[in-house]
């Protein structure tokens, strides 16, 4: 049985909030799970202690056990010191796609040729 470390959506409509908690990775988001182990409210300021809240030893208990917190669980666990998460980097990502390499390619040469008409 595989384990995850993630979020569960409860709140009401347009005003989300999470609970983490430890889940079989089999069983639907916010349906049966094993224990809870934080909350997190995304309404509340980033600056706020209360907008992430972990039980450190529960969690710890559990990564030791084999559970895999999702990508956004292990934000939070790298903030709170519990867990260490690699660092991306994807430097095509900002890179503009073939369309737009073309479209900027024929504006230059229209502005280029624009110049030598003058």
């Amino acid at each position: 049985m595989s384990l995850k470390i993630r979020l569960t959506r409860g709140g009401a409509k347009k005003r989300p909030y999470y609970r983490i908690v430890v889940a079989d990775a089999r069983a639907p988001r916010d349906g049966r799970f094993i224990e809870k182990v934080g909350a997190y409210d995304p309404m509340k300021p980033k600056d706020d202690p209360a907008r992430v809240v972990l039980e450190t030893e529960k969690v710890q208990a559990w990564l030791a056990k084999g559970a895999q917190p999702t990508d956004r669980v292990l934000r939070f666990l790298d903030a709170a010191g519990l867990a260490k998460r690699p660092a991306r980097s994807n430097p095509q990502k900002g890179e503009p796609g073939t369309k737009a390499k073309e479209r900027a390619a024929a504006r230059a040469e229209k502005a280029g040729a624009g110049a030598d008409a003058e």
